[in-house]
């Protein structure tokens, strides 16, 4: 097979966010292209959403960051943004050195605390610094002289970054950060700009990178983050979980993925309600010139579930190059569904099967793909949802690597009948082809499990980028 054992190794052993070698063809649509932006949060005052951001200023082919300041953008329809300019800068913390990485805004007592990831000259890499404002736009000052949490700061995290800062209903504020698989708590007190009590490691928060997000939502505490593993995102990449506690220390509960893998290798989570609506904000690499060192923020919305927990956000999609056909019409179940396979490799993904990206192409594996390499033969792919749904036609995108994975020989749709699995009536051809939608037609059936089985070419092995259930 021509599979490269030299990629799969590299891909096995990578524990840590890398950069990526291409840039996919598409990627939601970013809020300014005027400039690259990151590490969004997320503030809403009145009728208007605030944006903080960080600002990516890597050149065109860049490996590090190059990020100096941070930028505000605001809306009044989560639409159009308008860029208030660099309001907070590394020239605003005397005791700072560089690098002005992931950040958020808290208002308390009519001012407005912003804290920042930032690189101090003292020992130690990163520290977290906080700013105060009179307004949202501030104008922002160092509100400490120093930092509020270094590495001499007793339990910090491996990498001291992303504070995400939550004032609960009594008052009591809380503050969230690290990296690492380092995530760190601590209560603050009332003037903002200091720690009030120990530094605690929360519990139940699985598969830990970065870039926390703390809110309440109905008396329930939600943690998102940047999460690295294998069972969301292919390596070097991130998709955000998210945890739920009745308390804002925890023990918090895994309830699974909110945001799939983006075009960046970084992800990183804001979630608010505006206007009645839930949004999630993140960054992708989806402007021109894009990529994970000249990254841009955008948003989606974000649905609920009855029981509270969060649908996974779809991530919207705008062609800049290239195109391998839109998806058909009609109700997509999938993105509702639980999925499973007889086998998927250890390097890829299962859940990139329904994540609503439309690829550029059979190759296109930017937001990950499922693959079965190097099983050959017949396997399969399967949709369960809680109660029954009718449908009538799925859509396939194949996924050709080149490298061992192939299109199959065929393909067949089975559904439950309530006791065994039987192919569906009256099945059109199951198309085998590279680059758009496969459409498969068949009689409406009603059911809670949807199965595709997929038949591989001799000395080959098969994969799916999108499988869309209608």
């Amino acid at each position: 097979m021509r599979r490269r054992w030299t990629a799969i190794l590299a891909a096995i052993l990578t524990i840590a966010l890398v950069p990526a070698t291409t840039v996919p063809a598409r990627a939601a649509t970013p809020i300014t292209t005027a400039i690259y932006t990151a590490d969004p949060a997320a503030l809403v005052v009145g009728n208007t959403l605030y944006l903080y951001t960080g600002h990516d200023e890597a050149p065109a082919g860049g490996t590090n960051f190059v990020m100096r300041d941070w930028h505000v953008y605001t809306s009044t329809d989560a639409s159009t943004f308008t860029d208030q300019g660099a309001k907070l800068s590394v020239s605003s913390f005397p005791w700072a050195g560089g690098d002005a990485w992931a950040s958020e805004v808290e208002p308390r007592n009519g001012k407005y605390y912003w804290y920042t990831s930032i690189n101090g000259n003292g020992p130690g890499w990163m520290n977290i610094g906080v700013a105060v404002g009179d307004s949202p736009l501030g104008p922002f000052t160092d509100a400490k002289g120093g930092p509020l949490i270094s590495d001499s700061t007793p339990n910090s995290s491996p990498l001291n970054i992303d504070p995400t800062v939550f004032t609960d209903d009594d008052g009591q504020a809380y503050i969230y950060w690290g990296s690492y698989y380092g995530v760190r708590a601590a209560k603050l007190k009332p003037d903002m700009i200091n720690l009030d009590g120990p530094v605690v490691t929360p519990s139940g928060v699985s598969n830990f990178w970065e870039a926390p997000w703390m809110f309440k939502r109905n008396g329930t505490y939600y943690l998102a983050y940047a999460a690295n593993d294998s069972g969301c995102s292919q390596p070097g990449y991130a998709c955000v979980r998210y945890a739920t506690a009745s308390n804002p220390l925890g023990p918090w509960t895994q309830r699974g993925v909110v945001l799939d893998q983006v075009t960046s290798t970084t992800n990183h989570p804001a979630i608010v309600e505006f206007n009645g609506q839930w949004y999630m904000v993140y960054h992708n690499a989806g402007a021109p010139g894009g990529g994970d060192f000249r990254r841009s923020v955008t948003l989606d919305k974000l649905y609920w579930n009855a029981d509270g927990t969060m649908q996974k956000v779809v991530q919207t999609t705008t062609p800049i190059g290239g195109g391998g056909g839109q998806p058909p019409a009609g109700t997509n179940h999938a993105l509702t569904a639980t999925a499973s396979t007889s086998y998927v490799s250890p390097w890829e993904t299962l859940g990139a099967i329904k994540d609503g990206f439309v690829p550029s192409g059979s190759a296109d594996h930017s937001h990950g793909a499922y693959g079965n390499w190097n099983h050959q033969g017949t396997e399969w792919i399967e949709y369960q949802w809680p109660t029954a749904r009718n449908l009538s036609k799925v859509a396939t995108y194949w996924f050709d690597d080149d490298q061992g994975i192939d299109l199959p020989a065929s393909c067949q749709v089975q559904y439950w009948n309530g006791s065994a699995y039987v192919n569906v009536p009256g099945q059109s051809a199951c198309g085998v082809g590279a680059n758009t939608y496969n459409v498969t037609t068949f009689n409406q059936i009603s059911t809670t499990r949807l199965r595709l089985n997929i038949t591989s070419r001799t000395g080959y092995s098969t994969g799916v980028l999108e499988w869309m259930a209608l």
